[in-house]
């Protein structure tokens, strides 16, 4: 199995004014100097993406700035939608494509969703595609099959040598934002899948190097253990992203 660096994303979701904002992106950049040993990102609200970016820069840190969306097409007449090329312009090198509250509460689709991985790819940016299941699937027994459809129908079309800048995230649904986990076990037989998955998509010397991220409710508490996973490559994380000292404990973790 290829070595590969952790991978800890902090998603802010709508949170977080300018203020904090910035206060949280100094506090990181001054706490955690080890991005050596594990890639770290953060995505701020739009309004704010400068802002952290500049606040990051200022401090000399190599904690990237991530978007939580944009629109697959370039600049044009797309009222309320932010491009590529404007996030770039702002300090941007990473995107979120898929999330579970832009699949299910948004209401993107499969479709959609590749259309956006390829044009990020397109435009040179890191991509963090969002996989996972919802309660009543898991339930059902349909978590594989569910995450396995969206590792598909995302990766539609992006190639071998396109995956060094694809990160996938495994989110159970059903333990975002809820305090539930997925048992370590669980986290991991659903990661080996998705690994297995790119195995038949890519082979295994592509499939071996990909980052595969948990986020379902990770914790300090609860990091270690579930970074210790063969196949668990660091997490995106939501709650725990919004205070520097729960973040810096699962980065920490990640080492």
């Amino acid at each position: 199995m290829a070595q590969r660096k952790p991978f800890v994303g902090g998603n802010w979701k709508m949170n977080l004014h300018h203020d904090q904002a910035t206060a949280l992106a100094d506090a990181l950049a001054a706490g955690f100097k080890d991005t050596d040993k594990v890639d770290v990102v953060v995505c701020p609200a739009f309004p704010y993406l400068r802002c952290v970016a500049n606040h990051l820069k200022k401090a000399g840190s190599a904690i990237k700035v991530g978007a939580q969306d944009f629109y697959f097409q370039g600049d044009g007449a797309f009222t309320g939608e932010v491009s590529l090329a404007m996030l770039k312009d702002v300090g941007v090198s990473v995107v979120l494509v898929g999330h579970s509250e832009r699949r299910h509460v948004i209401g993107e689709t499969d479709v959609l969703i590749n259309a956006k991985v390829r044009a990020a790819l397109a435009a040179g940016m890191e991509v963090i595609l969002c996989v996972g299941e919802k309660l009543e699937q898991r339930e059902a027994g349909q978590t594989d099959a569910i995450n396995l459809a969206q590792t598909y129908y995302g990766l539609a079309g992006v190639t071998a040598e396109q995956m060094s800048k694809i990160t996938i995230a495994y989110e159970p649904v059903w333990a975002i934002g809820t305090g539930k986990t997925a048992s370590t076990a669980d986290a991991q037989n659903a990661h080996a899948a998705i690994r297995k998955a790119l195995v038949s998509m890519y082979g295994q010397k592509v499939a071996d190097t990909v980052r595969i991220q948990y986020g379902g409710s990770c914790k300090p508490s609860n990091a270690k253990e579930l970074f210790g996973q063969t196949d668990i490559d660091g997490g995106l994380i939501g709650g725990a992203a919004l205070k520097a000292e729960d973040f810096m404990g699962i980065l920490n973790a990640a080492k």
